[in-house]
């Protein structure tokens, strides 16, 4: 029996271990697709249009957004981004999911569009703040002022927890991938989201016993 694919949004504060976390979902179930942004901002010396980015112009992406072909959009630094409707839908018509890895206002914003009662949010926290913090720190990447305009985020970010369908503290990681995929593997079974059930149910008590 075929199935609706499902928007799956993955959020958590820098650090607690979101992004590792989506490329082993996404290891684990080839079939699942991540979504890539569109963005207004010329692509960056390495970055390959439909891969890292869909590079387009500001007028292109402004008229998707007044169209509603935008799931959810944001400006950063003067210049904008968002997750494009057309691709998400081909692939729940083919059954595939696709993963989010967006803030907690992307994610309001795809939970609110016309597509939202596809959606499976989860939302990842570390295990403690300084935990976090030593993560964040171990990168070694940014100065200690950097790091503490992180925490500070962290902090907002955390503060959105309850909008989430999903909390998994992500205290190890292996554990954690586990529960993950396990609430996606319960997801995927509901019934309102096998197709043709229904019909199999029907078909089934019509038929004789031995």
């Amino acid at each position: 029996m075929k199935r609706t694919g499902l928007l799956i949004i993955l959020s958590s504060p820098s650090g607690a271990g979101k992004s590792t976390l989506a490329r082993r979902l996404m290891d684990w179930d080839p079939a699942l697709r991540f979504s890539v942004s569109a963005t207004t901002r010329p692509p960056r010396s390495g970055e390959v249009d439909g891969r890292h980015y869909h590079f387009i112009a500001p007028d292109d992406f402004h008229r998707l957004v007044s169209g509603g072909q935008m799931l959810e959009h944001a400006e950063v630094f003067g210049n904008f981004y968002g997750s494009p409707r057309g691709p998400v839908e081909v692939a729940m018509r083919e059954g595939r999911d696709t993963l989010f890895d967006v803030d907690w206002q992307g994610g309001q914003q795809i939970r609110a569009s016309a597509l939202g009662g596809h959606v499976v949010s989860i939302f990842v926290l570390p295990p403690s703040l300084p935990e976090l913090e030593r993560r964040l720190r171990t990168r070694g990447q940014d100065s200690d002022e950097v790091i503490a305009g992180r925490m500070q985020k962290s902090r907002n970010e955390i503060s959105h927890w309850a909008e989430y369908d999903y909390v998994l503290v992500n205290d190890d990681l292996d554990e954690t991938e586990a529960r993950l995929r396990s609430i996606l593997t319960a997801e995927r079974l509901r019934r309102d989201r096998q197709a043709g059930l229904g019909t199999f149910v029907k078909r089934l008590m019509e038929e004789e016993s031995a």
